[in-house]
This record gives structure tokens, C-alpha cells and sequence, in this order.
């Protein structure tokens, strides 16, 4: 993870494209620029980055049901909740469920556990507009490359069949 650049997740740990869910790892960062401001003394990571945090997990999932067709932008946040702390060093493990897709538009539902227990979640409303109509192709196919989306939508199709 990689908070000043917004890059939250660190790996793809799984995709189902029958089920329509993503789960994705990510390590808090030991030291950030962002620690000094939230809080001097209690770093933590503030709420909406953790809800940033579940917005990429979800696009992620939207970019590999796709086949990278469409780029995902997210449009409004529901029922977010902050259940615990988020500190630095903490492994996270980030869940996204595709709830309705369609019109241009995707639900999601994300989660985010931290040692057993739900930190964070929400619903998440995503607008998917065609790569050829925005120039971000090459830089999230990049990104998607990092974090092994490749490989799990690979294996996902594998497993399909």
C-alpha cells in the first residue's frame, strides 16, 4: 500500500467471476507522510481511505468481469461504516461483491477484515465508461499488472472450466 500515490492494494488474493467477488491483500504502510497529520502521537488511517481502499478492490472486480472493457469510476458511497482502528503495519484483506450491474452503472458491496475482524464497509456505486472514451487504458492495465489481476482472472477462467 502506498498512500500518498492511492495505490491500497497490494495483491490479488482471489477472484470468482461466477460469484461475482474479489478478495485482495494490502499492508499498511509502517511510516506515511499521512501519519504526521492523522494523528501526531495515534496514526491511523483515516476512514476514507479505507473507503478508497474498497472502491479499487471493487474496480478491480469490475475491470476483470470487463475483460478491461470499461473503466470503473466511483460515483457514491452508502452506508459506510468505520467499525475499528486501522493502524500502520496492519494487514488488511479487502472484499468486493458485485450486487447489480448494468446502464452503465455497478454496485458493489466491499468489506475490510484486519486480524479477524471487520474494520470497515459499504456500498459502493461505480460508473463504468468505455476505455476508448478515456485515456487511462495503459495506466490501469499497468496497475492491474502489479497487483496480479492477469493472473486471477487466468486461473478464474480455469476454474470456469
Amino acid at each position: 500500500m502506498q498512500l500518498e500515490y492511492f495505490q491500497m492494494i497490494d495483491c490479488i488474493e482471489a477472484l470468482d467471476l461466477e460469484r461475482s467477488t474479489l478478495v485482495a491483500s494490502s499492508t499498511v504502510p509502517a511510516a506515511s507522510p499521512v501519519f504526521e497529520g492523522h494523528f501526531p502521537g495515534m496514526p491511523l488511517v483515516p476512514g476514507v481511505l479505507l473507503i478508497e481502499t474498497m472502491a479499487q478492490a471493487s474496480g478491480f472486480l469490475i475491470l476483470a468481469r470487463t475483460e478491461f472493457a470499461a473503466m470503473p469510476f466511483l460515483m457514491t458511497v452508502d452506508g459506510a461504516k468505520m467499525r475499528d482502528f486501522v493502524t500502520p503495519g496492519a494487514a488488511l484483506e479487502i472484499t468486493a461483491t458485485l450486487e447489480h450491474e448494468g446502464s452503465g452503472y455497478a454496485v458493489t458491496k466491499a468489506k475490510i477484515m484486519s486480524g479477524g475482524k471487520k474494520v470497515a464497509d459499504c456500498q459502493l456505486k461505480l460508473r463504468t465508461i468505455p476505455f476508448d472514451q478515456v485515456p487511462l487504458a495503459d495506466i490501469v492495465r499497468k496497475r492491474a499488472g502489479e497487483v496480479g489481476i492477469m493472473t486471477a482472472m487466468a486461473k478464474a477462467a480455469g476454474d470456469r472450466q
